[in-house]
């Protein structure tokens, strides 16, 4: 395998032994070899987040199956994203080993966890499924990331949008899918959806680059210097955590309430990730570059104002209200967990793992707060709930240093 350099300014504009400047995808990777495992990554991307995000197109169903009230779907989403929240130890631990060992065993807990879901009439038993998905997802991200990053030269806003396009294509594509197999096999069959996902687990290993292990006697983490900054992503990022997970839990959840049917409730959460793919590339690019600032500013605006007619619109409206939501939600994707890595220089896995797993850790455990605001008669107030909540995201994102914004 082609051992890369860690970029420079100067190796971002010309070849590493002088030239021409390269142009396209080739130019700001390696070369063919780092654009395959590139889109491989991807795709094993799509695959790990499809399978540990998809129990919201099911998640009536399952409240169902297993006798739980509506109030219960906070925790048991809770239960499934808790886990994301151990990324910070495992970034570290992954840096330590170095590798990509933990990409591969990320994806095979993800895929058999949510191949088992469907099988369980146990409440217990669920919810420690849905731990073990947690953890897989914990285990695949910060390794995977940090490889992305280890093969890219340049625009680094716009190919980390690339890697992240596939986690938001598997959340988006699967809860619909997952609600097709339910309602026409039945929930005893979501095993079928797990099966690319253990297909895949081979070819990781293959696709993955694997990291040189960082010695115990490297540079130590400078908490003191980090401190501030590392408080306003975490401020930042559960905010923009809780809005994601709650729209997507309680979307379903409000079209069960209103009579609407398993299948078009979870076609609503697929418009707004999937289209939110868009907003996820496009972020990555503005961010390169006018900046990160007005991203992050932008976002967290357009989705509070966007969040209300979502959650009051009927018909087909909806379903554009919610892929306009999407562009919005995701303009930070990329940004934010380069903000991470630039944070920690010293250990960029760890840096990924806080930008998303334990951002999102604590978001579920407020999606799990807000989840006893619902019930059968009153859905919309959680909706408001979450439109405040992301437009005081706006603070923390104008107090960040100005070295990881402009």
């Amino acid at each position: 395998m082609t051992t890369m350099r860690e970029p420079t300014a100067e190796g971002d504009r010309r070849l590493e032994g002088g030239g021409e400047p390269q142009s396209g995808l080739r130019g700001t990777l390696g070369g063919d070899g780092d654009a395959r495992r590139l889109f491989g990554l991807t795709w094993a991307h799509l695959l790990n987040d499809g399978a540990a995000n998809y129990l919201p197109g099911v998640l009536p169903a399952v409240l169902v199956s297993v006798r739980l009230p509506i109030t219960m779907a906070g925790v048991l989403v809770a239960s499934l994203t808790i886990g994301q929240a151990l990324q910070p130890v495992v970034g570290w631990f992954a840096d330590r080993i170095g590798g990509s060992s933990l990409v591969a065993l990320g994806l095979l807990l993800s895929s058999l966890g949510g191949g088992l879901l469907g099988v369980t009439h146990s409440a217990a038993l669920l919810v420690v499924l849905l731990l073990v998905i947690g953890l897989g997802s914990a285990f695949f991200h910060p390794q995977a990331l940090a490889g992305v990053r280890s093969m890219v030269q340049g625009r680094r806003g716009l190919l980390t949008s690339v890697f992240l396009v596939g986690g938001e294509l598997g959340r988006g594509i699967w809860p619909t899918a997952a609600s097709l197999v339910a309602s026409t096999l039945g929930l005893a069959y979501l095993w079928i959806i797990a099966i690319p996902g253990l297909i895949t687990v081979v070819l990781v290993l293959r696709w993955a680059p694997r990291l040189p292990p960082r010695p115990r006697t490297g540079s130590a983490i400078r908490w003191n210097e980090h401190g501030r900054p590392l408080a306003l992503l975490i401020s930042y990022r559960s905010i923009r955590a809780l809005t994601t997970f709650g729209l997507a839990t309680f979307i379903p959840i409000m079209w069960h309430v209103r009579g609407g049917s398993l299948v078009a409730g979870a076609s609503i959460i697929t418009t707004m990730i999937v289209v939110g793919v868009v907003g996820n590339l496009w972020g990555g690019h503005l961010a390169d570059r006018f900046g990160r600032l007005p991203v992050l500013v932008a976002s967290a605006v357009a989705t509070a104002v966007l969040i209300v007619p979502v959650a009051t619109m009927r018909g087909a409206w909806i379903w554009i209200a919610a892929a306009l939501l999407g562009i919005a939600l995701f303009l930070t994707a990329s940004t934010t967990v380069l903000i991470g890595q630039d944070i920690f220089p010293e250990n960029r896995s760890m840096g990924s793992g806080i930008a998303l797993g334990l951002a999102n850790g604590i978001g579920a455990l407020l999606v799990l707060a807000i989840g006893f605001l619902v019930n059968d008669s009153d859905v919309v107030t959680v909706f408001w709930v979450l439109s405040a909540l992301s437009l005081i995201a706006v603070v923390p994102a104008l107090a960040f240093p100005r070295r990881l914004v402009a």
